[in-house]
């Protein structure tokens, strides 16, 4: 009898240690994205944990917060590692220098669509699993289309007119506008419409979506069409990591099925919205300006510099930055003219 008791209490104290069936009670979660509701990166992400709480029969629901009211968009990682968010999506290029080995993404490197940066970018992050992402539970990356110089009044024809703006840009973007001879100003997209329109700066560079997305067409009249120093931005979604191994090993699957699917989905909507921003754009009277091919190759050999930069900063925080910047090229030649 004595025996028998022991076992039923290792039995009880075992199962109490197990992580949570799918029968469990509902798990709730919160989701802090920094796209205004409107945008169509917010409502994929919407739609993504309606996916969610769908395939799950409902076992996990997720209340979402969009355009900034849980946590605003260079908040938005802490506040996934610190709680106040379960889910959080927003750019890493807001933390400049927190994300070494993901840096090569957004470096300038001739991007030619959002399909190709987003799958360059989940390639990466498989590739080499980095470790600055260890107090979260990444979910899955996705990266706009190439981004280009827009400006208000001044058309920027050379790399000497570029000289002395005032231009908007964080992470890698803005040190390309610094190599390129203007002075970056770091801000968030949202504050960049009225900062253009008052002439605080004198343009930025973005992807032709912001046009309509972020209605900056509004309050530009030139697109320099830089596409041989073009970059992209890798956005991140990323879940609490005790939150994420709260979570049943069966539903964790049906998470990681959608995750795969919605990356997919962000980058054509990037460059569906990036067709759309064209558009919206010409319709405000736009104007863009092509570079001459030597015109083009001038810039490229202006931010080459970048890339040495980056291997040195990435070596000295013992990575291999030339294996990461390499596997970065490789990938995107891969995929940029798919």
């Amino acid at each position: 009898m004595k025996k028998l008791l022991l076992t039923v209490i290792a039995f009880v104290i075992g199962f109490s240690a197990m992580p949570l069936s799918a029968e469990a009670e509902t798990i709730t979660l919160t989701y802090s994205n920094f796209f205004p509701p409107t945008h169509v990166q917010s409502k994929l992400a919407e739609a993504w944990c309606k996916e969610v709480e769908k395939r799950t029969d409902g076992k996990i629901k997720i209340s979402y917060f969009p355009g900034g009211t849980l946590t605003k968009a260079k908040q938005c990682y802490d506040g996934v590692v610190e709680g106040l968010s379960d889910i959080g999506l927003s750019a890493l290029a807001y933390s400049r220098g927190r994300f070494p080995t993901m840096a090569a993404l957004d470096l300038p490197l001739g991007y030619k669509s959002g399909a190709a940066a987003t799958k360059v970018a989940n390639e990466v992050f498989e590739k080499f699993k980095p470790e600055e992402f260890d107090d979260v539970a990444p979910m899955y990356f996705h990266a706009h289309g190439p981004g280009l110089l827009f400006t208000a009044k001044t058309p920027v024809k050379t790399l000497e007119d570029i000289q002395g703006l005032k231009l908007r840009g964080t992470g890698n973007c803005a040190k390309l506008i610094q190599i390129l001879g203007a002075a970056p100003v770091a801000m968030s997209m949202p504050d960049s419409y009225q900062a253009i329109r008052k002439g605080v700066v004198n343009g930025g560079m973005y992807p032709m979506e912001t046009n309509k997305g972020w209605k900056m067409a509004e309050v530009v009249d030139y697109c320099t069409l830089d596409f041989p120093v073009g970059y992209t931005t890798t956005f991140f979604v990323v879940m609490n990591k005790n939150k994420w191994k709260s979570i049943p090993a069966d539903l964790q699957k049906i998470i990681l099925d959608i995750n795969k699917e919605w990356a997919v989905k962000h980058g054509q909507a990037w460059d569906e919205s990036d067709a759309v921003g064209r558009e919206y754009f010409e319709s405000k009277g736009g104007k863009f300006i092509t570079l001459s091919e030597a015109e083009g190759l001038r810039w490229k050999e202006k931010a080459a510099p970048m890339m040495d930069e980056y291997v040195k900063m990435t070596n000295d925080k013992g990575l291999n930055g030339k294996e990461i910047l390499d596997f970065t090229v490789e990938s995107l030649a891969k995929y940029n003219d798919k």
